[in-house]
């Protein structure tokens, strides 16, 4: 089975029976499915940060929740100091695998101390090369034209974590001693380096060489090879050189293959070297030190005995290592998973379905986004579907979609990545264009001849504002991006001071979260979040009672996000009090808008609720409803109380038609929102606001199917 990294796919052989889309969530429910119905004996995987989809790669657990049958899990990566969504990915990874492979006893001890893996669960199986003889290099090096030289081999995809340029700037030093030598970096520049900053990376190494002398001593095979072609470069080679950058690498097929085959290796310290390197199988020197390097090789050249008898011992070690032996290894391994695996009786696919399917969301549709959106920004108002120009745009809405835009980039991905990508880019220009640079302030409504109608918008926009370039600087889909969000937050950040809106600090606070991930370090940013809890906790001390559990002395619109930001604010800075106030406050909430049929009701528009009066259960608005979702999922991620997550539920499912009039709010034929509920019909029209709210809500109730998004352990 495949991961696809790009739309179109690749050309497999016929082997390749399934294809997953790296980025697209339901892929890898489909994949579960593909494998049960097939009746698979066990699912052999191979793990690396980077290959699948969501955050850390935890897209790939989606498949490992719902498979059934055994799982062996070959870890390429294994991090002693994880970030908390790899720990979480990692947790997870062990529980669902039956056995675990590492490919060196520091993998199975980083499992065992770190991970808590016992080690009877661990293989340590090396990784596998191709038997190639051990050869004298001289026969091979006149095909590549280094006939008569000394062949220093680099290989592999290039990217600035190689250190390739300490290997250049030990060459003359080398080249002084041993005239002959010559450098082989042999290896295309990472695609994704490709993608982001083209071949600056080998430019600079050439211009490297080029300042310190000894162009004319290296040279670079811009391509990617065949593994024939590979083989008859390393038979070509004397000494391989891998001056790797970090410590915690735990494999390296590129060092395996060379030492396999019976080379003399010179590299850093890093953890795969330091095992396979030890007791005299090659040399090891310091992180980024040229003249290490230099010593090391000089050592070697300078001693051609000594280089021989580190290449026959290599060889020999590197006889665990070929495929044959290596294949042997993991059959014993499947065996194992297979005979421990504990089977009950196979749930027939109804059961199984009912009791833990992921829940089913409509499919992700983005085409009356598109349609709303032109290359100024995003239209406020539409009339039935069609964008209504009279309205002209506004920040309220394109903030939301940048917002929109960002979590399906980082989370749930599609085909569709470069269309997001733009849209991303032009409600960011919005948003850019909107801000004041005088005043600080954010502009909200523009007519659509491009003509700004105000200096200054209201608190809420402003905030919303604040809200949309938080969560860009913290998870945009690129560095040029996180900064200009940054940039901009930090600008209209002043101005909160000021502000007597609770919405409009609610927002804010819910921007200065992600825009603490981004910029950790900014004190200023964490003394204004640290203050606006402090005053809505003092607004709900000075407006609660018994019986009215709430900020203000009337319910009126987005509610929901009063207890939110407390309770994503509270929970980091820490703040006990701020935290149970949120919980409380939202409890109350969701006791109002919870029907004797148990569908939710929101506070309507049309009077909202002051207290003493009657509440207004008409117009109902979809930011209500989108509101409710992402504060109590929260909640449950906050405490893992599962009544967080069915609220959250029923507050969803009120677009879907599980509301007072049974009609669903959502038009999938459009991919739109009509703009919400009055007594006796749908308003059909299908603005902006509602639309996203919508969108917003479904991309998070997909990533609470996310494994990232269970809750966090107590603190």
């Amino acid at each position: 089975m495949a991961v696809n990294d790009r739309p179109e796919g690749y050309k497999y052989p016929s082997r390749v029976c399934y294809e997953l889309q790296e980025k697209d969530l339901d892929s890898y429910r489909r994949a579960a499915d593909f494998l049960n119905y097939q009746n698979m004996d066990m699912l052999s995987v191979q793990h690396e940060f980077g290959i699948y989809g969501g955050v850390a790669g935890s897209h790939l657990l989606a498949l490992l929740k719902e498979v059934r049958m055994p799982v062996v899990t070959t870890l390429h990566t294994i991090l002693q100091n994880p970030s908390p969504p790899q720990r979480k990915v990692m947790d997870e990874l062990v529980q669902r695998s039956d056995r675990l492979v590492v490919m060196a006893n520091k993998g199975a001890e980083i499992l065992n101390e770190v991970y808590g893996v016992h080690l009877t669960k661990i293989d340590v199986i090396p990784h596998g090369i191709p038997d190639i003889p051990f050869t004298d290099s001289g026969l091979w090096k006149r095909q590549f034209g280094v006939q008569d030289h000394h062949v220093l081999l680099t290989f592999g995809l290039l990217g600035p974590g190689k250190g390739i340029e300490h290997v250049i700037a030990a060459l003359p030093e080398i080249v002084k001693r041993h005239p002959q030598v010559v450098y082989l970096v042999l290896g295309a520049t990472h695609p994704h380096l490709i993608a982001k900053e083209g071949e600056r990376y080998r430019l600079s190494l050439e211009r490297l060489a080029e300042e310190l002398g000894v162009r004319g001593n290296v040279i670079f095979y811009n391509r990617f090879v065949t593994l024939e072609d590979l083989t008859e470069f390393i038979k070509a080679t004397d000494i391989y050189v891998t001056p790797y950058l970090n410590e915690e690498q735990i494999t390296s097929g590129t060092l395996a293959y060379v030492f396999g085959a019976g080379k003399a290796v010179v590299s850093t310290p890093y953890w795969h070297a330091t095992e396979l390197l030890a007791e005299g199988r090659g040399l090891l020197t310091p992180f980024c030190d040229p003249a290490g390097i230099a010593r090391a090789v000089c050592q070697y050249l300078d001693s051609p005995a000594e280089m021989e008898r580190t290449r026959k011992a290599a060889y020999q070690w590197g006889r665990e290592m070929i495929w044959p032996a290596v294949a042997q290894r993991y059959w014993h391994s499947f065996q194992h998973a297979c005979s421990d695996w504990k089977r009950t009786s196979r749930p027939s696919y109804a059961d199984w379905i009912r009791s833990s399917r992921a829940y089913e969301l409509p499919a992700l549709r983005l085409d009356h986004l598109d349609h709303m959106t032109d290359g100024t920004g995003l239209f406020q108002h539409a009339v039935f579907s069609v964008p209504d120009f009279h309205h002209g745009y506004c920040t309220d809405d394109n903030a939301r979609a940048l917002i929109l835009c960002t979590l399906l980039m980082e989370e749930h991905g599609s085909t569709s990545g470069q269309k997001l990508e733009a849209l991303a880019s032009r409600y960011l220009a919005f948003l850019t264009a909107a801000l004041n640079r005088d005043t600080g302030r954010f502009r909200n409504f523009m007519s659509h001849g491009r003509q700004w109608l105000e200096e200054a918008g209201s608190e809420d926009s402003h905030g919303r504002a604040l809200w949309a370039l938080g969560t860009g600087a913290a998870k945009a889909s690129n560095k040029s991006k996180a900064q200009l969000c940054a940039y901009l937050f930090e600008e209209g950040l002043h101005a909160v001071e000021s502000f007597t809106s609770p919405r409009a600090w609610a927002f804010t606070m819910l921007g200065l979260d992600e825009y603490l991930r981004f910029a950790p370090w900014d004190q200023k940013a964490r003394e204004v979040q640290r203050r606006l809890v402090f005053r809505l906790v003092k607004l709900w001390l000075e407006s609660a009672s018994d019986d009215w559990l709430w900020f203000e002395p009337s319910v009126t619109y987005d509610n929901a996000r009063l207890c939110q930001s407390l309770l994503v604010s509270s929970a980091v800075m820490p703040h006990k009090e701020g935290l149970e106030v949120g919980l409380m406050s939202l409890r109350w909430l969701a006791s109002l808008q919870r029907t004797q049929a148990n569908h939710f009701r929101p506070i309507g528009s049309n009077g909202f609720y002051v207290k003493g009066g009657a509440r207004a259960d008409f117009d109902q608005q979809p930011v209500e409803a989108q509101a409710m979702v992402s504060a109590c999922l929260e909640a449950f991620r906050l405490t893992g109380d599962k009544t967080w997550r069915d609220e959250a539920k029923r507050a969803f499912e009120w677009f879907l038609g599980r509301n007072d009039l049974g009609i669903s709010l959502y038009d999938a034929a459009t991919g739109g929102c009509r703009d919400g509920l009055h007594r006796d019909r749908a308003n059909e029209n299908q603005g902006a606001e509602s639309t996203l709210a919508f969108h917003i809500a479904r991309a998070e109730m997909s990533a609470a199917e996310h494994p990232l998004a269970q809750p966090l352990p107590a603190t």
